[in-house]
């Protein structure tokens, strides 16, 4: 999943939402070096991961996208689920996603003396662009994926990806929306054991 997926499925948990927040930037077992919470956090961002990738559902959505992309097929089905999730936020949440975002970039801002380098560098870009509304939009998505291929030099080709989302869209939101039942319920098992231990 994408940003907004990992952000929202911390739910109430602030340290989990930093840890699954600056998860992709702490490798091996580095997460060691943080508070047991954010820890947590970490751990069960790349649980989410886990699940996400060996999911049958994720699987079928990957199958709908063109070959070009290749091993990137699995960063673009997290980035138009993040569409999905944004487009239907209110199926989600009662808090308006314009808000949601702006409380959580304020959060992410007052506690960002303690993200790696890497996720400093982004939280800016992340807030400038308000990638987390722009998600909701397919004009927000296309600029997106434009800029995530610019970041691979063309390699990707994740620019066109915008024409898989409009020749699929009914077929990705509905895998998006029975996926995502399932990987919320496995979220909150997998914190409760995380917290527990």
């Amino acid at each position: 999943m994408n940003f907004l997926a990992h952000l929202y499925l911390s739910k109430n948990n602030k340290n989990i939402l930093i840890g699954n927040f600056i998860a992709d930037a702490v490798k091996g077992n580095k997460y060691n070096n943080f508070p047991a919470e954010i820890k947590a956090g970490i751990l069960l961002h790349r649980a989410i991961d886990n699940y996400t990738d060996k999911h049958p559902i994720v699987r079928k959505s990957k199958r709908r996208l063109h070959k070009r992309y290749k091993h990137y097929d699995g960063v673009i089905i997290d980035i138009l689920y993040d569409h999905f999730l944004a487009k239907n936020w209110l199926n989600y949440s009662t808090i308006p996603l314009k808000t949601y975002a702006a409380n959580t970039y304020s959060f992410l801002q007052n506690n960002i003396d303690i993200f790696p380098e890497k996720i400093k560098k982004i939280l800016p870009y992340m807030i400038e662009y308000n990638w987390l509304v722009a998600y909701a939009s397919i004009e927000g998505i296309e600029k997106i994926l434009q800029g995530m291929n610019k970041r691979t030099k063309g390699i990707s080709k994740m620019d066109m990806a915008i024409e898989d989302l409009n020749y699929h869209y009914k077929e990705l939101e509905l895998d998006f929306t029975t996926f995502f039942k399932s990987l919320e319920q496995f979220t909150e098992e997998k914190t409760t054991l995380l917290l527990l231990t």
